[in-house]
C-alpha cells in the first residue's frame, strides 16, 4: 500500500494511526500541502478531490480518511476499530464523525488560509479567536460522550481502541499546537494522554514522520 500523506495533515494522521493499529505495512509518499503538491495535475489524476490523504492499494485509490479507515476495517478486521453491538458501532461512528464533519472542516488549512486571504483576517483573529472557538464547540459534546461511554477513562468508548480514538488524538494534537484552552475537557485530555503513549499512535505522530520539518 502507498499512503499519500503530509506530516501535519490531521486526516492523514488518522489513517497512519489506523494502518499502524492494523499492522499494515505501507509506503509513505509525502505531499507538501503548503507547497501545493496536492494541486498538481499528476496528483489530481490520481485523486480528483485533490486532498490528503489518499491510499493506493494495488492501483485502487481511495480518498477521505473515514472511507479509507472503514475500508481497512473491512479488509483487516483484526484488531477491530468498531464494537460488535449495532448501537455501540453507531455511537463510535458518531464521535468520529463529530470530529471529521463538524470540527475539522472549520479549521482545516484551506479555511484558515481563506480567512487570511482574501478575507484579510490577521493571525491573532485566525489563531486565537476562530480556531479555539470551534475546538471548544466540538470538544464540549465529545467530553460529555466520553464521560458516558469510556469504560476506564483511557479510551473514548469502552476499554479498547476504537475509531473514536483514532479521530480524537489528531484533533487534540492540533488543539495543543494552537494553544487552545482545554481545562474544561479533562476526560478528553486524560484519554489522549493514554492513547499517545501507545505504539501505533507514537509511530503515527507528525514529529516522527519522514517529511517532518
Amino acid at each position: 500500500m502507498k499512503l499519500y500523506t503530509y506530516y501535519r495533515s490531521t486526516a492523514a494522521f488518522r489513517v497512519r494511526i489506523a494502518l499502524n493499529i492494523k499492522g499494515v505495512p505501507y509506503e509513505s509518499i509525502s505531499m507538501h500541502l503548503r507547497q501545493g503538491a496536492h494541486k498538481t495535475p499528476e496528483f489530481l489524476e490520481l485523486n480528483p478531490q485533490g486532498l490528503i490523504p489518499a491510499l493506493d492499494d494495488e492501483g485502487v485509490v481511495l480518498s477521505q480518511s473515514l472511507a479509507i479507515i472503514e475500508y481497512l476495517e473491512e479488509k483487516f478486521p483484526t484488531p477491530p476499530l468498531l464494537p460488535q453491538a449495532l448501537v455501540d458501532r453507531a455511537r463510535v461512528r458518531s464521535m468520529a464523525l463529530h470530529v471529521a464533519a463538524e470540527m475539522h472542516p472549520l479549521n482545516n488549512l484551506r479555511v484558515l488560509n481563506f480567512l487570511r486571504d482574501p478575507l484579510g483576517h490577521d493571525e491573532k483573529t485566525v489563531g486565537e479567536t476562530w480556531y479555539p472557538k470551534w475546538i471548544a464547540e466540538g470538544f464540549r459534546g465529545l467530553e460529555e460522550q466520553a464521560k458516558r461511554f469510556s469504560g476506564d477513562g483511557k479510551f473514548m468508548f469502552g476499554n479498547s481502541v476504537t475509531l473514536a480514538d483514532v479521530y480524537i488524538v489528531p484533533q487534540m494534537y492540533n488543539a495543543l499546537r494552537f494553544n487552545c484552552e482545554l481545562t474544561a475537557f479533562p476526560t478528553l485530555r486524560g484519554i489522549c494522554r493514554h492513547l499517545e503513549s501507545l505504539p501505533p499512535f507514537i509511530k503515527a505522530a507528525p514529529e516522527v514522520q519522514p517529511d517532518s520539518e
